[in-house]
Order: C-alpha cells, then structure tokens, then sequence
C-alpha cells in the first residue's frame, strides 16, 4: 500500500539517490510540503524510511535492506505469475498470435 502512490514511489526513488529534507522532496511536486511530510509518514509507517537529526536539519533516509526484501518479495510473486502464464499458453496451444481486430462487417460476414 505504501508504494501504491506515484507521490511516494517517486520519493523513494529519489531517496534511492541520497538523504532528503522534505523541503527537498517536496520541490518537485505540486503540492504542499505538508502533503509531502504525510507521504513520508505513511513510508515510515512501512518501515521503508526513517528520518534523523541533524542539527535544524532532518534527513529522511531510505532503510535500503526493506527496499530489498519488498523487491524479493514482489519478485517471488512476479516468478509465480510468470510461470501460470507459460502453463496457460501451453495449455492454449502454444504462444499467443497477434489477431487482427474484427470490425463489425466481418463479424457479420462470418455469422452468415
């Protein structure tokens, strides 16, 4: 649910890149930094960033180990989906073919 926002997948991916302020974070969007700051809140809240002091500034870091462990998760998932597709194009007969669209005269020609 966390990664289920562009606002905060774009956060990560930024926080991917190095520590953030939310002043930071916030500088690419067109919302409010208070808005930003509740985006980070639900990130923390999933244990993918944590935020530190440093002296009037307050860092947001990317905790890069659950980062890693929700990709190997997905990815898990992502190997099991694959495999059901490739048993269902057995099953279909092979691979898929790319069919032209049918436009309503040739479905009407094809009834008769």
């Amino acid at each position: 649910m966390a990664l289920a926002d562009p606002v905060r997948r774009a956060i990560v991916a930024r926080l991917s890149r190095g520590d953030a302020t939310v002043n930071e974070l916030a500088e690419p969007f067109a919302i409010t930094k208070q808005a930003v700051s509740k985006h980070i809140q639900v990130l923390e809240h999933a244990g993918l960033v944590t935020r530190s002091r440093d002296a009037q500034r307050r860092p947001v870091h990317l905790d890069a180990a659950a980062l890693e462990h929700l990709t190997a998760w997905i990815d898990q998932y992502r190997l099991i989906a694959e495999s059901r597709f490739r048993q269902l194009d057995v099953l279909l007969g092979g691979s898929p073919s790319v069919q032209e669209p049918q436009t309503p005269a040739k479905k009407k020609e094809e009834l008769k």
